[in-house]
């Protein structure tokens, strides 16, 4: 098989049939008759796995993987491309923000680059001034902290060859983070500048972004554990600095320590740098124990396919 275009699905119901409809005819376009669509229902609580069902038992093309609840869009994400069968893996959201078309611009620029992958970037990052500032401080923030060199404003989109599908999902880590995996992975890599669209609706809250944050860095670098080490020793060597002054001051000018407001706040200070810091270990702990269990990061109930429908256990 020549082409597998794969999207995720969570409240997609008024967006699969236009995405089938556009992407199927961008598929055509390239390879012909030659392709597939996996879609992956990520537990969507909409009529999403319905409608798509509906599209794999009359189009042959089509083939739905049903997760068994939902389990995150990067979670999804690796689990469709582990379904994909194409030579070539065109990753794509399912909400047309991304639009299928750039699939025959992504494979123009592949086939005169010799690339393994073409990724979209955003020019402009969509969304008000809110959402801009935080997404440019999360890629300065990740850069810093990991030291990958994550472009900024990177989208779903990408076309990527068999190689580099094959190589990316090896990882096999519990805690995904699609846009660190794809920089580790390595090959040859290039971007493309695209016009993404905005919607006002968006599935991403607040909370999901922080979280996101969160796993990324903890997932790619152990620069916090690092900074609290370093953070440790400069208290201490205040601490000692301060107290080796208390004592030559009590000993030479016969003047005894005071200070209660003084005092209250030095142990409120160290109290909450102590919590703080019981808490990144916290979470990397956390980490350690999701992934020494080892469990399934996704779980597919059922696999619907024209040729051969199937329930995975």
């Amino acid at each position: 098989m020549k082409l597998s275009i794969v999207a995720t699905l969570y409240r997609s119901a008024k967006f699969v049939e236009e995405f089938h409809r556009r992407a199927s005819q961008a598929a055509q376009q390239l390879v012909g008759d030659d392709y597939e669509i996996v879609l992956v229902n990520d537990g969507s609580p909409d009529s999403s796995l319905e409608l798509a069902v509906q599209l794999s038992e009359a189009d042959h093309h089509v083939v739905v993987v049903d997760l068994s609840r939902n389990f995150g869009h990067h979670k999804a994400m690796m689990t469709g491309l582990r379904h994909a069968r194409g030579e070539r893996v065109f990753l794509l959201d399912s909400d047309l923000e991304e639009d299928p078309a750039w699939l025959l611009s992504f494979s123009e620029q592949m086939e005169r680059e010799k690339a393994d992958v073409v990724y979209g970037v955003q020019q402009q990052r969509k969304g008000k001034h809110f959402e801009r500032w935080t997404g440019q401080v999360f890629y300065k923030l990740f850069r810093f902290l990991s030291g990958l060199d994550m472009p900024d404003n990177i989208v779903v989109a990408r076309l990527m060859s068999r190689r580099y599908v094959d190589a990316l999902i090896q990882h096999d880590e519990r805690e995904l983070f699609m846009a660190g995996l794809w920089v580790i992975t390595g090959f040859d890599q290039r971007a493309q500048t695209i016009d993404k669209r905005s919607r006002d609706e968006t599935t991403y809250t607040l909370g999901k972004k922080v979280a996101q944050l969160v796993n990324s860095i903890t997932a790619f670098s152990s620069a916090p554990l690092v900074g609290i080490f370093g953070v440790g020793c400069a208290i201490f060597l205040l601490s000692a600095a301060y107290t080796s002054f208390l004592v030559v001051n009590w000993l030479l000018l016969a003047s005894p320590p005071s200070g209660y407001t003084s005092l209250m706040a030095s142990i409120w200070l160290l109290g909450g740098l102590i919590i703080a810091f019981v808490g990144v270990v916290g979470i990397y702990l956390a980490k350690i124990y999701s992934e020494v269990k080892q469990r399934p990061y996704t779980i597919v109930r059922h696999v619907y396919r024209q040729a051969e429908t199937r329930s995975i256990e």
